[in-house]
């Protein structure tokens, strides 16, 4: 199976109109897999039930936000690892800076080895 990409036309950022346009590849997501859905292939590939998988992906969500809640990074062995990284307002001298100083905060995903390793040998197709 090959990862389908469109052709987008992009300007320059920060130029007004746009500046000098130019095309790029674009991904193209072709639909999605839910926690149902990857219930059903891991139930096909093991004898473990359904309901069983389930309970244990439901339960790993519920572990994981609240290990991210308390500022930890979670290690999931070669999938990769999830940590939360914030933005902030800068502000001029580091007393200023507080809680209220941060904007936003973002889960932030980085791929383990095997996914890194996957991400090269990808195929693609133009749509």
């Amino acid at each position: 199976m090959a990862i389908k990409f469109k052709v987008i036309e992009k300007g320059q950022p920060g130029v007004k109109g746009g500046g000098e346009k130019k095309f790029y590849a674009s991904a193209n997501i072709t639909g999605e897999k839910t926690l149902a859905g990857l219930t059903r292939d891991i139930e096909k590939i093991s004898t473990v039930s359904g309901a069983d998988i389930r309970a244990v992906l439901y339960a790993l969500v519920d572990v994981m936000e609240g290990a991210l809640a308390d500022g930890q990074a979670v290690r999931l062995g070669e999938l990769g690892s999830l940590r939360v990284n914030v933005s902030s307002r800068g502000e001029a001298t580091p007393e200023e800076v507080n809680a209220a100083s941060i904007k936003s905060a973002k889960v932030v995903f980085t791929p383990g080895t095997s996914l890194k390793k996957m991400l090269t040998t990808l195929d693609y197709e133009k749509i």
